[in-house]
């Protein structure tokens, strides 16, 4: 087991503007806001808070302006231990999400990818050959371009190095990257986006293992001979705040197990338990999430 583990994440980077507003607005219709906030958010930039804050000694390779927001999101991501040096300013505005949330809890979001949709594969490639040889999982999702995960991908192939992706938003992978995924981490929803329409599929066409989200009804890891059945790892009873991290902590939780050297079983267990610690806050990383709150939920129940 490494001494420390690595985790390296390419992936977004958002500034999130939460409008809370008593109804969501029609076509044309204008509403007045009951309060405002900003948030960070960015699912690359969130999933490597959370590998930081569960112990993971983690690097994040994405794009920001060259504006104060994108500046002042690295500084929130470098408070909680994430190494920023590799991350790229560039000539587009920092990404950004606009959440309109009602009173019933629906919501309304409008994403402006801005300097995500420039993040460059040869930047990706240079930042993660500067990397030193070791015990190093890497995470990416699919808020950047393909070129860009697809080079993360032949980094990792390259290198020996496990690779998660978390297919969201989800769309149809090319047979190509199918093939060099470690783990993938769909929810329920995103599991029959990717082109493949199962698991199963997905397994026969060259993914190493899916372990597929289901909320409150816990997780499914499919893994080994294409058809087999899913193991079920069952969610962990909280008291819920938010689920809206849920995700994020779940995937970084995972690469977190991985890069320590456990089995996917044992990773997706801690994965489990990190994603029950995010839903007990608000907002994407508004909980306490740490490694010895995930692990204190792992020890009150029986393997």
């Amino acid at each position: 087991m490494p001494a420390e583990p690595t985790v390296i994440v390419v992936g977004s980077l958002n500034a999130d503007l939460l409008l809370d507003v008593e109804r969501l607005p029609g076509p044309g219709e204008t509403v007045t806001a009951l309060r405002a906030g900003r948030a960070w958010g960015g699912k690359g930039a969130n999933q490597a808070a959370a590998a930081a804050r569960l112990g993971a000694r983690t690097r994040f390779v994405g794009a920001v302006g060259r504006d104060e927001v994108g500046e002042e999101a690295l500084v929130a991501l470098e408070r909680v231990g994430v190494d920023t040096s590799a991350v790229a300013r560039v000539g587009e505005p920092t990404g950004s999400a606009h959440v309109l949330r009602d009173a019933a809890g629906e919501n309304l979001i409008v994403v402006v990818p801005g300097a995500n949709a420039l993040v460059d594969p040869g930047h990706v490639e240079s930042s993660l050959a500067a990397i030193p040889d070791g015990e190093v999982v890497v995470v990416s999702n699919l808020e950047i371009p393909d070129d860009a995960v697809l080079a993360a991908a032949r980094a990792c192939a390259e290198r020996g190095w496990p690779f998660v992706l978390n297919p969201a938003p989800a769309r149809s992978l090319t047979p190509e990257l199918l093939a060099l995924v470690t783990v993938l981490t769909p929810n329920a929803e995103e599991a029959t986006g990717l082109g493949p329409s199962s698991p199963a599929a997905l397994l026969a066409a060259g993914v190493d293992a899916v372990v597929v989200t289901r909320g409150a009804d816990g997780v499914d890891v499919h893994a080994g001979e294409a058809g087999a059945g899913p193991a079920r790892i069952a969610a962990f009873e909280v008291d819920v705040v938010d689920t809206i991290g849920a995700g994020d902590a779940f995937t970084a939780a995972l690469a977190v197990g991985l890069a320590w050297g456990h089995p996917l079983a044992e990773a997706a267990r801690l994965a489990v338990a990190a994603a029950a610690v995010a839903v007990t806050g608000p907002g994407a990383r508004g909980a306490e999430l740490s490694l010895a709150a995930a692990r204190s939920l792992l020890e009150s129940r029986p393997r």
